[in-house]
Parts: C-alpha cells; sequence; structure tokens
C-alpha cells in the first residue's frame, strides 16, 4: 500500500492573511444521485473558518490604500458572526481596535471567538434584528468616529469574490463550466461577485439562489427602502426568524442588490432551516465534511437541483463554514455530552475504564 506523503506548499507565508483564500473544490462520493457529480468549494479551510474572512481582508486592504482607515483607528462592524470573527482577525494582524456588533440571537461561540481574537462585542436585543445592529453601527460611527467596515454596502466585498473565489472556480474545473452554481446569501458578495464572472466568462452555468423559506425577501417581490447612502431605512416586511445563521438578514444588502438588478440567478429556490440541518449532519456524517447550517441548506438546494438536472450534470455548491461556528444551536440538539446507550454498551464489553 503506498502511503499518503506531502510536500507542502513551497512557500513560507509572512502572516495569516496571507493564507485567506485558495480553499478546496471537493467532489461529493457518498450522497450525489449518482446521476449527476456534485462539488463543495468548502469556504471552512480560509484561516478563521469561513468565506467572510475575504472580504475582511480586502476591506480593510482596500480603506488603507484609499486613506479611509487610518493607523490605530478602530474599526466598527454589524454582524451575524463569521464577518466578526474574520475582521477580528485581520485587525490582530494588523494592529487595529475592532467593535462588533451583534444581535444576542446568534450564537453565543460567535461572541466568545471574537473576543477571543481580541475584538470587543455589543450585544443589541434580537427583537430588533438585523436592522437594529445596523442602526446602532450608525450611531457608534457618528459618536467615536470610526472606522465603519460596512460588509452590506461597500464595493470591497463582491470585488473580491470575483477576483478570487471565481478564479479559483475557473482555475480548478480547469475550463470545464459547472452546469450548476448554487449558493445562498448573507451580504450577497459571494453570489454577485462569482456571478460577474460566470456571466461573463461561463454564461452556459445556470445560477441558482436560495434564501429561507421563512424568510422569501427576494422571493417576496418587496423592494428594499434605502437611504441615499444605500444603508436600508427599515427591515424587510418579509423577513421572519429563520436558523440558518449568517444567511438572510432582515434587509436586502446593497451589495446583494447588483446581483438582483443585473438578473445574475436562473432560479430562485426557498429551504426549510430543517433541511438545511438535515443535509448538514448528512454532509459531516456520510462525507467527513463538517459545515454548518448555511452549508447544510445550500447543499440541500443543490441535491434538489440535481433531482432534474439532466444525467451528467456537474453541480458546484458553496459551503460558507465551519459547523463549529453552531455548536449552541439546533444543529447540535439531539448531539449528547455524556454516552449514550450504544457506547455504554461499547464500554461495558470490556471490563476496563468503568464508572
Amino acid at each position: 500500500m503506498t502511503i499518503r506523503t506531502t510536500n507542502g506548499r513551497g512557500r513560507i507565508f509572512d502572516n495569516v492573511l496571507e493564507t485567506v483564500g485558495d480553499t478546496p473544490v471537493i467532489r461529493i462520493n457518498r450522497i450525489a444521485p449518482e446521476t449527476v457529480t456534485a462539488y463543495v468549494k468548502f469556504e471552512a479551510f480560509n484561516p478563521a473558518g469561513s468565506v467572510k474572512d475575504r472580504l475582511a481582508l480586502n476591506i480593510i486592504e482596500a480603506a488603507e490604500r484609499s486613506g479611509a482607515l487610518k493607523p490605530g483607528q478602530t474599526v466598527v462592524e454589524a454582524t451575524s458572526g463569521n464577518t466578526g470573527i474574520g475582521l477580528a482577525m485581520v485587525c490582530a494582524a494588523k494592529g487595529y481596535p475592532l467593535v462588533c456588533v451583534m444581535a444576542d440571537s446568534f450564537s453565543v461561540e460567535r461572541r466568545k471567538l471574537m473576543r477571543f481574537l481580541g475584538a470587543k462585542v455589543v450585544l443589541t436585543p434580537r427583537a430588533l434584528k438585523a436592522y437594529g445592529m445596523m442602526e446602532k453601527l450608525q450611531e457608534l460611527v457618528k459618536e467615536h468616529g470610526w472606522f465603519n467596515a460596512a460588509q452590506f454596502e461597500t464595493q470591497a466585498n463582491a470585488d473580491i469574490h470575483e477576483h478570487t473565489t471565481a478564479r479559483e472556480i475557473v482555475g480548478d474545473f480547469g475550463g470545464k463550466a459547472p452546469d450548476y452554481f448554487v449558493t445562498g446569501y448573507g451580504t450577497g458578495g459571494t453570489f454577485t461577485g462569482v456571478s460577474r464572472v460566470l456571466r461573463r466568462d461561463w454564461p452556459e452555468t445556470r445560477i441558482i439562489l436560495t434564501e429561507p423559506t421563512d424568510a422569501p425577501l427576494i422571493g417576496s417581490g418587496i423592494p428594499q427602502e434605502r437611504n441615499p447612502d444605500h444603508t436600508p431605512s427599515a427591515g424587510h416586511p418579509a423577513w421572519s426568524p429563520h436558523p440558518i445563521q449568517g444567511w438572510t438578514p432582515d434587509i436586502i444588502p446593497h451589495v446583494l442588490q447588483e446581483g438582483l438588478d443585473k438578473g445574475f440567478y436562473d432560479e430562485l429556490l426557498p429551504v426549510a432551516g430543517a433541511d438545511g440541518i438535515a443535509w448538514s449532519k448528512r454532509l459531516a456524517a456520510e462525507e467527513g465534511i463538517f459545515t454548518g447550517i448555511s452549508g447544510g441548506s445550500t447543499f440541500a438546494i443543490g441535491m434538489e437541483v440535481a433531482k432534474t438536472a439532466p444525467a451528467g450534470s456537474s453541480i458546484l455548491i458553496m459551503l460558507p463554514d465551519t459547523g463549529e461556528r453552531y455548536l449552541s444551536t439546533p444543529l447540535f440538539d439531539d448531539i449528547e455530552e455524556e454516552m449514550t446507550a450504544d457506547e455504554v454498551a461499547i464500554s461495558k464489553s470490556t471490563p476496563g475504564g468503568q464508572f
């Protein structure tokens, strides 16, 4: 038997930020229908564990280049967690103080990770939803003169996905386009940035966008009310609570709006949170791929697409983050802390180590 060997990356990295991007595309071998070939682009391989590491790095570096961010200036952002964690990593590496505003409905481990990376976390009541986080953000910017990362509005968000995520996909597929590209949205940066390239270089690829069944913002057809600076002036009326953390806040972000206005998706498919949880569990238990509810939800839609896709089709599905962001969420509700009955039986099958 040949033993697996590795040879390193052929370079030494000067800092952790140089490791952002170049995440792998992985074939699904056991749980996809045999009639299609399914792949996932697994963003948990980013150094802070999610796709948001990309935009966090580009927001800061674009602001440094333009002079909008001054040395030592405090950065502030409203976040459901992953952007805040990514920004905390970037700001720690570059020496900027960071304040994150987050509704208290998001998982406890997210706020702990941000604080562990040196950020301050200001919590807002969950009843105020994402719009309430953004109102608090604007108050803090006005009061303290901090730099607003503005993930929902900044051009730096979609731009980084156009120049990294999309280029990686094109390179990894070797010029042969996948038949389908499936993604959800939080800020809309991944969808908009990748779709710019797919529409230009691979117009034959069908782009499938998904959102929660309980929060059909795009599906409602109701436009987002906005201020002149593109920030939302109100929460979206079609939103209701859903378990897919990181997806679909109670606004249609300006970054997402570009993709909607330009017709970047071919089909919009809603997904139930329960389906996302179920497919996340299957990815872990049957493929060894550990992603969160958002990844499971995107994968659920990929499997729906597979049901009607022509035989031989290829489907690329975005997985935004690692499942470790969800330990205190419904994703882990039925995972025992103590030994199960089966585990007790295994323990008792030999005499040692008994309680």
